[in-house]
């Protein structure tokens, strides 16, 4: 158990689509906003967490192309809520700036972030610690997970969350904006860097 709280904590901290995201929309939105962001990462990740003990994730990744569809729309949702968190406050309307993200957001990032499936499928696939008592163990594990899952995300909002309570000048914040987001493109540049470029070594 004690193996498997040390995973937990050590793949949660990798930086990842999920904590950077946080940050950018407490530092870009505040604190309400990044709570109700929060909800639907945590909704979303226990989905993927259930859909990888049902097996249904297993079956859907025997398909060759879900890998490419899931990094895809990840790539490009992360491209999107990155101009959403660069334009916060701004009048151009075609990117919606003004509206942030929310629970549904949250969901839908988890449910189409491979990292969230690679992390549950690792945590649930392995470490086992009750093998007697298969049912107790993923009780067991679930709690876990999310106990350090809350306090880590919790952690990268209020990150954010000072950030934009600072008093700070609007070109001052506008940079912090812009920062936030540039890492989530990191985040999309690293994704398909990963895929393509992993396979062009080959």
């Amino acid at each position: 158990m004690l193996t498997f709280t040390a995973a937990v904590v050590l793949l949660l901290l990798t930086p990842g689509p999920g904590v950077l995201s946080t940050a950018g929309v407490g530092a870009a939105f505040g604190r309400w906003q990044g709570i109700l962001y929060v909800t639907g990462l945590f909704l979303g990740t226990n989905l993927v967490g259930l859909a990888v003990i049902s097996g249904l994730s297993a079956a859907l990744f025997t398909l060759p192309f879900m890998r490419i569809i899931l990094m895809t729309a990840t790539a490009s949702y992360l491209g999107y809520l990155a101009l959403r968190i660069a334009f916060a406050s701004s009048k151009i309307a075609f990117i919606d700036a003004k509206n942030p993200p929310g629970i549904l957001d949250g969901i839908m990032l988890q449910l189409i972030n491979p990292k969230a499936y690679a992390v549950n499928t690792t945590l649930f696939s392995g470490f086992a610690f009750m093998p007697e008592h298969f049912m107790t163990e993923i009780f067991l594990k679930l709690i876990i997970l999310n106990g350090i899952w809350i306090p880590v995300h919790l952690l990268w909002l209020y990150f954010g969350m000072r950030l934009h309570t600072l008093n700070l000048s609007e070109k001052t914040h506008r940079v912090i904006n812009l920062t936030m987001a540039v890492c989530l493109a990191g985040v999309v540049v690293m994704s398909f860097y990963s895929m393509f470029g992993a396979q062009a070594e080959f």
